[in-house]
């Protein structure tokens, strides 16, 4: 049995679409973030040293990292579905996608949740002014000009086809999901970017997606 280790408001949410997609049967644990540092519970280092999420057990296999974790679903229980044929350029562009989603797109996504929790946080009132101009000339120069950069990359991406490995859905396609969906709660992704606001819309809608959420809960980023 399959049992998915779900932290509330976390990339885990993308496993269990993928689990919904596959038709698979599995089971989840459930763990709450701390309310004050929206870190992980510590039991969750009882199932992986990391103590981060997602983590899913499989019989004797632990595994975590969202894209291992997918690749490992998909070439185990998929019998070819959700991702191209092998040597097509199709099956090129979702592995980069498949990559590209923590390697590069949330990066400074989550500089940004960091640096604004640092404005956001009590600190004496003396070092208040430095410390805000600080983060907010870093997010000015480097983060924000980032986020933008890969933003208009994916928009001019999704533009080729219809998905963004090619003409079918994938689990790259799943994996891609959270970035955006980020973008959107932190960053400013809106209709100025009609192509990725389409693909949210088109993945919202699937019967997978929305099941996935019913067992999942709330998500909120």
């Amino acid at each position: 049995m399959i049992t998915v280790h779900h932290l509330n408001n976390s990339r885990s949410q993308r496993v269990l679409w993928l689990l919904e997609e596959l038709g698979l049967t599995y089971e989840i644990k459930r763990y709450e973030r701390d309310p004050k540092t929206m870190l992980a519970p510590a039991s969750l280092h009882e199932v992986h040293p990391l103590g981060k999420s997602p983590v899913i057990t499989d019989g004797d296999l632990t595994l975590a990292e969202s894209g291992a974790i997918i690749e490992y679903l998909v070439d185990r229980y998929g019998n070819g579905r959700l991702r191209p044929a092998i040597g097509t350029p199709e099956y090129l562009r979702y592995t980069y996608w498949l990559h590209y989603a923590e390697g590069s797109a949330m990066p400074p996504l989550l500089l940004k949740l960091i640096f604004d929790q640092i404005e956001k946080n009590s600190m004496p009132f003396f070092v208040r002014p430095i410390a805000r101009l600080i983060t907010n000339r870093v997010k000015i120069s480097f983060i924000e000009p980032q986020i933008t950069q890969h933003l208009d990359y994916m928009e001019s991406e999704i533009c080729k086809s219809a998905w963004f490995a090619g003409n079918e859905f994938t689990a790259a396609d799943i994996q891609i999901s959270f970035p955006l969906e980020a973008a959107v709660a932190r960053a400013g992704l809106n209709a100025s970017r009609p192509k990725l606001i389409a693909f949210l819309n088109r993945i919202h809608s699937r019967s997978a997606y929305q099941q996935a959420l019913e067992r999942g809960g709330a998500y909120d980023l």
